[in-house]
């Protein structure tokens, strides 16, 4: 449903839920939802739905929340994110969306 806006933007925000806090299992599940391809499933969601607010605020809140982290696999993770285009994601969508 890569098509579909609705169904990547809640996708974007189960992410960003799953991946949210800093109990002790956070880690296992950030390293879990990198490794599942969520880091490059939500640029491809921003690349797909650029004209889409609610996909771009929940993408980049779901990349924020998987590249947290202070460890050597946070620092991996957020260089996954690095180059699956997540920087070049993030700032296309503050351009196109400027207003919000």
């Amino acid at each position: 449903h890569g098509a579909h806006a609705g169904v990547q933007k809640q996708a974007c925000i189960a992410f960003g839920i799953i991946c949210n806090g800093n109990d002790a299992s956070a880690p296992q599940r950030l390293q879990r939802a990198a490794d599942a391809g969520a880091l490059e499933a939500a640029v491809c969601a921003m690349g797909k739905h650029g004209a889409h607010v609610g996909v771009q605020e929940q993408a980049c809140g779901a990349i924020r929340n998987i590249c947290s982290g202070t460890d050597a696999a946070g620092l991996q993770r957020r260089q996954r994110a690095s180059e699956a285009g997540a920087l070049e994601a993030a700032v296309r969508a503050m351009g196109g969306h400027a207003a919000h």
